[in-house]
C-alpha cells in the first residue's frame, strides 16, 4: 500500500474531517501536526505551494486539501493512487 501523509494543524475542522474519511476507508496514514511549528509550515509551503491545512500526500504526490481528498475519493482517483 502507498504511503499517505497528512499535514495538519491544531483545532482544524477540515483536518478532523479528512482524518475521519481516511479512517472510514481504512487507509493508514501518518499525521504530522505543524500547528506550533512555524519552520515546518515554511518548509511545507516551499514543497507544496499551499498555505492551508490539511495537506494530504500519497507517496509524495500532493492530493491537496480536504475538498480535493473528497473529489479524489468520489472519482476513484484515491483508490488508483493507493493501488499504484
Amino acid at each position: 500500500m502507498s504511503n499517505v501523509v497528512m499535514y495538519s494543524s491544531t483545532a482544524c475542522p477540515l483536518c478532523t474531517q479528512a482524518k475521519a474519511l481516511l479512517n472510514a476507508r481504512e487507509i493508514p496514514f501518518e499525521e504530522i501536526n505543524l500547528g506550533m511549528d512555524a519552520e515546518g509550515r515554511v518548509a511545507l509551503n516551499a514543497k507544496t505551494g499551499m498555505m492551508t491545512f490539511p495537506q494530504i500526500l500519497v507517496d509524495d504526490e500532493l492530493i491537496g486539501g480536504f475538498q480535493e481528498l473528497i473529489a479524489a475519493d468520489r472519482s476513484g482517483k484515491l483508490s488508483e493512487l493507493l493501488d499504484a
